[in-house]
């Protein structure tokens, strides 16, 4: 599979919101439903902390679960094999960096990496796409924002990037 089969595949599809070893269904229910209101797609990287039949999973996605692109990926090599995604067109979401999420500039199917709600990614990815690191501001001496808030946070200012360049539809409506 080439980068060039990935956009024919998942045409429409605004960005992709990559989980790493996600721990709580209900902030993957919830992330989940953010995705099909906004037109992403959703991969998760295995382990996961829950089976994806799980109820909690599935309520908090509510009828919005059958409608979501979502795949899943048995580790972060596995993701990065099957999906092909050119390094340049990953964000990696982290508290352990000073750039901040506002001077980076997000493109159309750009892929966002959130890690598991306990520990945030592994030191060796975050020391691998050091460079591709953002973070949103917080107050001083905060640990962390809530996994689900945090991704709603990064896909909607996508968005807000896209459209004030004119490359999505400027009304409620999101489209392309």
């Amino acid at each position: 599979m080439t980068s060039s089969d990935r956009s024919a595949r998942d045409v429409g599809l605004l960005f992709h919101v990559v989980l790493h070893e996600p721990e709580i269904p209900n902030n993957t229910g919830n992330i989940g439903r953010t995705c099909v209101a906004t037109r992403c797609g959703l991969h998760l990287i295995h382990p996961l902390g829950f089976e994806l039949s799980e109820k909690a999973c599935r309520r908090a996605g509510l009828d919005y679960w059958p409608r979501l692109c979502v795949r899943e990926h048995a580790d972060w090599e596995a993701y990065l094999s099957n999906e092909r995604v050119p390094r340049e067109r990953l964000w990696v979401f982290t508290t352990r960096t000073q750039r901040c999420v506002f001077d980076a500039t997000f493109e159309l199917g750009d892929s966002f990496v959130f890690g598991k709600e306990s520990a945030g990614l592994p030191r060796d990815l975050l020391d691998a796409y050091a460079d591709r690191c953002v973070s949103f501001p917080m107050a001083s001496g905060e640990r962390s924002v809530n996994l689900a808030s945090v991704v709603s946070a990064a896909v909607y200012e996508g968005i807000r990037q896209l459209r004030v360049r004119n490359l999505i539809g400027q009304g409620r409506e999101l489209s392309g």
